[in-house]
């Protein structure tokens, strides 16, 4: 089953099952005295924490493995060691911090011990993480790292287990083809290792990033995961049945509108009522060429007719219903009353993470009916919820990267920054800065970490382009430091095909040199605005790795219990509230010397959307 590149010796591993105490302590003989041991947990579910052991493989060398089966209930399966019996053996090694493991995504494996009362200790080296430190814009799955490092096909979990309806679970599959499977795991576990560890160490910046950045984040994030968050199911049902009572109302409206009953999530429909019989204006086309009704043309309809703002409601409307206000109640875990979500750390090419089932990084925050949404997310009795963010985070980076004289002087001396910009802008005194001054000058500072052009900018403000082109002028004359990163970094990304976080975590920009204007103009956009979502990122995982060190530390009953892109969220008792309040800041504040005060800001409340 080994494919392999020309040149490329690849050797078959040899895995032996593990039936008796005699063969189980032959191995934990051999990963004692290892100075590295590749560890895989086989199991029942994708759930992390609904999921139960199968078995348990072991690497301790290049094409060596040995699988330990502890719950294969196959008729005709041998009889194996007993789960527990495994466990209490093993326990000692796998929970001594000074004999040091190695996995492929080791924060599932953590919950699947967890889930059976062991703590997994002593994890130096996670090859997710290297291939993500190493390579981010790559795909990170054992199998495509196999094929891409080490010229070796591997075996599908499709072709052990099937797939669709007739899948079967880890449990019912043959022990001979399991130990095969779960070998080659841990054993090309091993290998990639071996393959990937030179290329991450070999840069200081990637080094930092993988030992002091990701791999204690990782063990932060096993604990935010289990410590899981409490939801109010009766006010999110309250919430279900207003908001399908306001899709009626909505789709009332627009059956009038429209002048008559349609189906609205039907793009054919819409785009016939639209066009056909409202006529109105066709912004862009699809593919076929027929008129396009996506969210970017309903949108700028919206602008001067009721029938697709109505539309544009109901659709946000009902993907809050269907995402959040329904789901989020069947996703209380039985055991633990709580909802556990899923950070993925190796996904976003920034550095951030993405969080799934549920997903609490797009809970909309600028409608009232989102901010409603946070509000059911609550504390447990005899604790309140505190949120902590990083005040305009991606400004201060931006300072620090480019050095701009005028930006390190605003923040240095604690200015409203886009006061002070709108006054550099405007070329008027700061007390004299208005409203819409102010305002003006957010959108040109937020947009221009974006790489927003003169065009955006004057669609974002509503005003002619040639304003909004001078504006541009006028603060880059003004904040010339910015203007030269940004030319800078464009060439840099050009020459080296990526960017860099102030830590040095690299973002890999593929499209950069594309002959495909769009395409490229957007890696250009990217080159200049990832450092410094990067280095909010890398900023936010340090403060996680600080946070919870000092809870351990003071032997706190506090919990992290959320991150939500450049904010924390901690369940506190009551009594500890007035020392977190204090700590907190200055712990995420004092996670890195740059040339800029950090600045982190708490709020209180019994429930998220209050705290935030």
């Amino acid at each position: 089953a080994s494919g392999h590149l020309p040149g490329m010796a690849v050797i078959k591993g040899e895995y032996e099952t593990i039936l008796t105490d005699e063969q189980l302590d032959k191995w934990l003989a051999l990963v004692d005295a290892a100075e590295l041991t590749s560890v895989d947990t086989e199991t029942t579910s994708l759930d992390p924490l609904a999921a139960e052991m199968v078995g348990i493989s072991l690497s301790v060398e290049a094409g060596k493995g040995a699988y330990i089966p502890v719950a294969h209930r196959y008729a005709g399966a041998p009889d194996q060691l007993a789960r527990e019996h495994v466990l209490e053996r093993m326990r000692p090694w796998l929970e001594n911090p000074d004999k040091p493991k190695l996995g492929q995504n080791l924060k599932y494996d953590m919950h699947i011990f967890a889930n059976h009362g062991v703590q997994l200790k002593g994890i130096v080296h996670d090859t997710l993480l290297q291939s993500y430190v190493f390579e981010s814009h790559k795909p990170h799955d054992m199998d495509t790292m196999a094929m891409r490092h080490l010229g070796y096909t591997t075996i599908p979990y499709v072709d052990v287990c099937g797939k669709g309806a007739s899948q079967i679970c880890f449990d019912q599959v043959e022990l001979a083809r399991a130990t095969e499977y779960a070998g080659e795991d841990s054993d090309i576990t091993l290998r990639l290792h071996q393959a990937m560890l030179g290329h991450v160490e070999a840069d200081q910046g990637l080094s930092y990033i993988y030992r002091k950045i990701e791999m204690p984040t990782m063990e932060v994030l096993q604990k935010i995961e289990r410590n899981g968050v409490l939801i109010d199911s009766a006010l999110l049902e309250v919430q279900s049945s207003e908001l399908g009572k306001r899709l009626q109302e909505l789709e009332q409206q627009a059956y009038e509108l429209a002048g008559g009953p349609f189906n609205l999530g039907s793009p054919k429909q819409i785009g016939e009522i639209f066009f056909g019989k409202l006529q109105l204006p066709v912004i862009k086309k699809t593919a076929t060429g027929a008129p396009s009704t996506d969210e970017e043309v309903l949108q700028k309809l919206a602008e001067d007719y009721p029938l697709p703002k109505i539309l544009l409601e109901h659709r946000g409307m009902s993907k809050l219903k269907s995402t959040y206000t329904d789901k989020l109640p069947k996703m209380v875990n039985p055991k633990t009353g709580r909802v556990h979500t899923n950070y993925a750390q190796a996904v976003a090419i920034t550095g951030r993470l993405s969080s799934s089932e549920p997903n609490l990084q797009n809970i909309p925050v600028r409608t009232a009916e989102g901010r409603r949404i946070r509000e059911a997310f609550i504390a447990a009795p005899g604790n309140v919820i505190v949120s902590a963010d990083y005040s305009q985070i991606e400004l201060r980076i931006m300072a620090h990267i480019s050095g701009d004289a005028a930006m390190l002087k605003a923040f240095a001396e604690g200015e409203d920054i886009h006061r002070a910009t709108a006054a550099e802008i405007f070329g008027i005194p700061a007390e004299e800065v208005q409203g819409e001054q102010r305002r003006y000058a957010k959108v040109i500072n937020f947009g221009l970490i974006y790489g927003m052009s003169a065009f955006g900018l004057a669609q974002n403000l509503g005003i002619e382009r040639g304003a909004a082109a001078s504006y541009i002028d006028r603060y880059f004359a003004r904040f010339s430091g910015v203007k030269q990163y940004m030319d800078e970094t464009r060439l840099q990304a050009k020459a080296r095909g990526y960017v860099e976080t102030v830590f040095g975590r690299r973002l890999w920009l593929p499209e950069i040199n594309s002959p495909n204007g769009p395409r490229r103009a957007g890696a250009e956009r990217a080159a200049i605005n990832a450092p410094m979502q990067g280095t909010a990122a890398d900023l936010i995982k340090l403060a996680m790795i600080a946070v919870q060190g000092w809870i351990e530390t003071e032997g706190l009953a506090t919990r992290m219990i959320m991150q939500v892109h450049d904010e924390l969220v901690l369940e506190v008792p009551e009594a500890e509230l007035e020392l977190v309040r204090v700590k907190l800041p200055e712990l995420m504040a004092g996670v890195a010397k740059l040339n800029v005060p950090l600045l982190a800001e708490t709020g209180v409340g019994k429930n998220w959307e209050e705290a935030h």
